[in-house]
């Protein structure tokens, strides 16, 4: 499964597995977006970037942390068009996507749903133990991974675990209680 971190400057992504209860790290990094470039052709630098990191490591499943930011509504609004490819690049390769807040994500890593960034950070080794973070926001979409991992996202049914073709409806269907699933050529309501 694959944790997203959405950003338009930098988009962390870190993939996991579970085996059991146990968590085992796979790889994780950042996608990167040129500051010169315009802010459409960022966000073809985003959609190629993720494209590629689905397309190397084929993940079943996706969660992205939902952002909010109220202080600049301009950052806040370049933050949501990031946002709606780092949503779009998974659900378009037939993963379904769920959502989940920081303070979710906070209190299924830590406990805490106040935790700092610290202490998530840290719970990131705990959890996974050896894992070498490529930067602060591929260990923020680690987190992302984990919390989806610790809300059943990380269970596969046993028809799409045999079948190279993934069944994102099927998928929808077994995700964890609150999590907002996007099902490519479903209308989102």
């Amino acid at each position: 499964m694959i944790g997203l971190d959405p950003g338009l400057r930098k988009t962390g992504w870190g993939i996991i597995e579970v085996e059991g209860s146990r968590l085992i790290h796979v790889a994780n990094g950042i996608v990167h977006s040129d500051a010169s470039c315009s802010l459409a052709e960022r966000l073809v630098q985003l959609y190629d970037g993720l494209t590629s990191v689905i397309a190397d490591w084929e993940p079943h499943s996706a969660a992205v942390e939902e952002t909010f930011v109220n202080k600049n509504p301009t950052s806040t609004l370049k933050l949501g068009q990031a946002r709606g490819v780092v949503l779009l690049v998974p659900a378009m390769a037939g993963i379904p996507v769920a959502e989940y807040t920081p303070n979710h994500i906070k209190k299924s890593v830590v406990g805490s749903g106040h935790a700092a960034k610290e202490q998530v950070h840290a719970m990131i080794g705990v959890l996974l133990p050896g894992v070498k973070v490529n930067g602060e926001d591929a260990g923020d979409a680690l987190s992302v991974a984990i919390c989806h991992a610790h809300n059943g996202g990380g269970h596969r049914s046993l028809h799409s675990t045999m079948s190279k073709k993934k069944n994102p409806l099927e998928e929808a269907l077994n995700a964890p209680p609150g999590a907002q699933i996007i099902v490519p050529g479903r209308r989102q309501r």
